[in-house]
């Protein structure tokens, strides 16, 4: 008796659509393998490991506050420069480290995205998902600093959780938009650099919101970091949550990621072309 064989026709997608999640949630196995390739790559031959992930913040925040907090007296609102500096560069490293990575995932993988299929999107992903581990990591010197300098965090933790799905989906919408670009425009890859670098002083790392002068400040809390700088901060130190800078970032963090998504599935029908 003859069978009967199923074939499916994969046709590449046009217009702006959103991700088919599940069919990404179909491969989230290759998702748990490549994050873990990343995370294992990006330790593999280095002596110290994963102190890495302590060592660089904790250094940067030292020269920040050698240069800004005791050389140029920036104010840190009273407190402490290196731990002012610090809880800002933790949610920091996170989102700048993902843009480097996800702008290149997409290149360095190009041999597998020219011979099967699978979700292009799993590539960005994981390259996020793999600097989480980063993030939890330096967490560790946040608890030795709060400890050191008798801080304590007050009820603003229980909105941490919120700050960080700000932070995943500010980090996830601009990820995808750079690497689907980076596919087509390698200018991307030698600018991305430079771009991150002025985007730290963008952001209220190295000195309060409070300093940007006021009728600046409406413009300047439309960059998603500010809230969650600000918010990080807040909720560690035991200040109230500074809600109006949160809310006007969490909604831009919200339309660059609904943007990223539908960007990355418009360009995602070339990669395999120009990768």
């Amino acid at each position: 008796m003859e069978q009967k064989q199923h074939y499916k026709v994969i046709q590449p997608t046009s217009g702006w659509q959103l991700i088919d999640f599940k069919e990404l949630w179909r491969y989230k196995d290759l998702l748990y393998f490549l994050t873990l390739r990343g995370i294992k790559a990006r330790y593999a031959q280095s002596v110290l490991g994963v102190a890495w992930a302590i060592i660089q913040p904790l250094f940067t925040t030292l020269v920040f506050t050698v240069v800004f907090g005791n050389l140029a007296k920036v104010d840190s609102d009273g407190i402490p420069y290196t731990l002012f500096s610090y809880l800002a560069l933790w949610p920091w490293n996170y989102f700048s480290g993902t843009l480097t990575e996800s702008a290149n995932s997409l290149i360095q993988n190009a041999n597998m995205i020219t011979k099967v299929y699978f979700p292009r999107m799993v590539l960005p992903l994981s390259s996020i998902l793999s600097k989480l581990l980063d993030f939890l990591i330096a967490f560790v010197v946040v608890i030795g600093m709060m400890i050191y300098y008798q801080v304590t965090p007050g009820w603003g933790l229980l909105f941490l959780p919120l700050l960080i799905v700000q932070l995943l989906m500010c980090s996830l919408g601009v990820g995808m938009t750079l690497s689907a670009m980076a596919v087509k425009y390698r200018d991307v890859k030698h600018a991305l650099t430079f771009v991150v670098q002025l985007l730290l002083y963008a952001a209220p790392v190295v000195y309060s919101t409070t300093a940007v002068p006021a009728e600046y400040q409406k413009f300047y809390i439309l960059n998603p970091m500010v809230g969650v700088i600000e918010g990080f901060r807040a909720a560690f130190l035991g200040r109230p949550m500074p809600w109006e800078w949160i809310w006007p970032g969490s909604i831009v963090a919200i339309i660059l990621f609904v943007f990223g998504m539908m960007y990355f599935r418009r360009m995602e029908r070339i990669f395999a072309d120009v990768a």
